[in-house]
């Protein structure tokens, strides 16, 4: 089992994963989704062809890698070893108060038992802060005698829930209603705080890291998540291996790692393809009608459009976009191509997807290696299994007594 990494191994990590991500940027950038065809298939062609002729059926199957053609047995191979992270030790987390886990849907409740039993700090945390705590469901679970608890959370409907419930249990906490990202959330991080965040979007989770250095918070455990949640167009790095790096990332790019649904079901998978399948169809008939051959975003659009028929969708959606229909199109041909066309973009994203966990990783590690070099201890490895959720990376930081 490979195991957690911590310092010398984080950057050794990072350029391996770095110079893998540079070297494959072609395969993994362009979107199957948005470009009729990408400039890969010229120098793989026999894998382009092989995937272009698979099924709806076959990109939904774990099939073993090395069934594909070249090069894609091999750059499986590389890219499972350089994803690959053991879990991080666990720790002895007593048992949860009665009914403490009230009003949490079961999943949320069973990361929180996963992040919280994962906190093996050498010293043992005074005051926790949980960083967007929602209702403070985690803070809660780890608050254990003689400690004290703040949430901070922006949404004051869920600070008064909050605050109810760490009543009602008869528990010392404080829920404060905070924009994390005003200038004034820095009060809150006094050296004696043990902050967590558990899935704190882009933005809220980098500006913790950045403000917990800067007032010298002593513990610090973070799953981030949503790395495309960013106020700007292009990723800003953090550490100086990151800021050396030749990678420059989009927005697009960002959201790579969050593309898998684990955790959908038959009705809504079939929703999600309905909903695909028709995009592609209609993506075919702007580029006729506009005779232009590039994509032209779309708005999301209500559940209920699937219900109309294709040729009322597209029509509707033309109007949305300001677009005039002329001549008179193939709706059946067009319906047609496009589920044909969401084949081929699931079958060609399989390419792309092998870079989805290298590339998770390489943004956790930028903060780890930031973190690292603004004097913590870190460590980072896994608090739960996949399944439970694809963002099951944890980075676990410590200042020295």
């Amino acid at each position: 089992m490979p195991s957690h990494l911590h310092s010398h191994h984080l950057s050794t990590r990072f350029q391996a994963l770095d110079e893998f991500l540079i070297e494959h940027q072609q395969l993994w950038k362009p979107r199957p989704f948005t470009t009729l065809s990408l400039d890969w298939e010229t120098t793989h062609p026999e894998l382009a062809n092989h995937l272009r002729h698979c099924s709806l059926a076959d990109a939904e199957t774990e099939c073993p890698a090395d069934a594909l053609p070249a090069p894609f047995p091999h750059l499986a191979q590389q890219a499972q070893q350089l994803a690959a992270l053991g879990h991080l030790p666990a720790t002895d987390l007593p048992p949860a108060a009665h009914r403490l886990d009230v009003a949490v849907p079961g999943r949320k409740w069973q990361q929180i038992e996963a992040f919280a039993s994962h906190l093996a700090f050498h010293d043992q945390p005074r005051h926790w802060l949980d960083w967007c705590s929602g209702k403070g469901h985690l803070g809660r679970r780890l608050l254990q005698p003689g400690q004290q608890l703040t949430c901070l959370e922006y949404d004051a409907d869920l600070v008064a829930a909050g605050q109810g419930l760490s009543t009602h249990h008869h528990l010392p906490a404080q829920h404060v209603h905070q924009d994390v990202m005003a200038s004034d959330s820095a009060r809150h991080l006094a050296g004696d705080k043990s902050v967590v965040a558990l899935h704190a979007c882009g933005d809220l989770h980098v500006r913790l890291m950045q403000l917990a250095s800067q007032q010298g918070c002593r513990q610090l455990a973070v799953a981030p998540c949503c790395y495309n949640r960013i106020a700007v167009q292009q990723y800003q790095p953090l550490s100086t291996a990151a800021l050396a790096s030749g990678l420059q990332l989009s927005l697009d790019d960002l959201g790579l790692p969050l593309s898998e649904t684990v955790t959908a079901g038959a009705r809504v998978r079939r929703q999600r393809d309905t909903s695909m399948a028709r995009r592609l169809g209609f993506d075919l008939l702007q580029r006729q009608q506009r005779q232009r051959d590039d994509y032209l975003p779309t708005p999301s659009l209500p559940v209920a459009w699937l219900e109309k028929p294709f040729e009322q969708y597209c029509r509707d959606l033309a109007e949305l976009k300001q677009l005039p229909l002329n001549s008179n199109p193939d709706w059946a041909a067009l319906e047609a191509a496009g589920w044909q066309r969401l084949a081929e973009v699931r079958n060609l994203e399989r390419v792309r997807n092998l870079f989805r966990r290298p590339l998770e990783l390489w943004l956790v590690l930028d903060r780890a290696l930031f973190l690292e070099e603004q004097g913590f201890e870190v460590r980072l490895g896994l608090f739960c299994d996949y399944l439970l959720t694809p963002r099951n990376l944890l980075i676990l930081a410590e200042r020295d007594r």
